[in-house]
């Protein structure tokens, strides 16, 4: 029992990079989904071929080969990357991109009316945007980019195999130890569960909150 005590341990351990990654990646997917979706309704046209090119590259290639790409061959130009920053960097653009459409989606799905109010107010583009449409579009896309952190979550254990110590590369460890598949797998298996449960739970709280403040928004 104290020899499984300190392998429930390390899977523990595993449990907090997970974490950790999961909360990166997530910071970095939001900032370029924002980024890369408002570019694809941008007047300027070059920045309208960088979002798309950013998220048809990302969308049209591996998590696999990205992450590889970000550890492996990124020092050859001279950029080194720690394994959690090589996982975060590659699970943030890739979710990044999925979500890039998701906020542009929500910008286009708000009606006409609403900008037409922005003009009549003297609003500029960017402060309607920014008062009046964004708020509305949050509610929108809040949904769907919980689906996007848990696929973000889920998708972190391909940093096993640049031997980050993450859930799934710990219970590889206890297998390796113990020959014991059935207990690590089904101990991660639940781990990972609960954590895409409490990340549906704190969207679905947001969502709810900004559900009642969104009246005095709308003009």
């Amino acid at each position: 029992m104290t020899q499984w005590s300190g392998y429930f341990g390390l899977i523990l351990q595993g449990a907090l990079v997970t974490i950790e990654l999961t909360l990166m990646g997530s910071v970095l997917a939001l900032f370029m989904a924002f980024l890369a979706g408002m570019g694809r309704l941008s007047r300027f046209f070059i920045l309208r071929a960088l979002a798309t090119a950013y998220i048809e590259f990302f969308r049209g290639t591996s998590i696999f080969v990205q992450l590889f790409w970000a550890y492996f061959v990124l020092p050859f130009i001279g950029i080194s990357l720690t394994p959690l920053q090589a996982g975060v960097l590659a699970l943030g653009l890739n979710v990044g991109a999925y979500a890039a459409e998701v906020v542009r989606g929500a910008i286009q799905s708000i009606g006409r009316e609403q900008y037409e109010a922005c003009t009549a107010l003297n609003l500029g583009r960017w402060q309607g945007m920014r008062h009046v449409i964004l708020p509305q579009t949050l509610l929108v896309m809040l949904p769907t980019f919980g689906n996007n952190a848990i696929e973000l979550l889920k998708a972190t254990a391909v940093v096993s195999l640049i031997s980050l110590a993450d859930l799934t590369f710990q219970a590889q460890v206890v297998r390796s130890q113990t020959g014991n598949t059935m207990v690590p797998f089904t101990t991660i298996l639940f781990i990972y569960f609960i954590l895409a449960l409490l990340i549906s739970w704190g969207m679905r709280s947001l969502e709810r909150r900004m559900a009642r403040g969104l009246d005095g928004v709308r003009v």
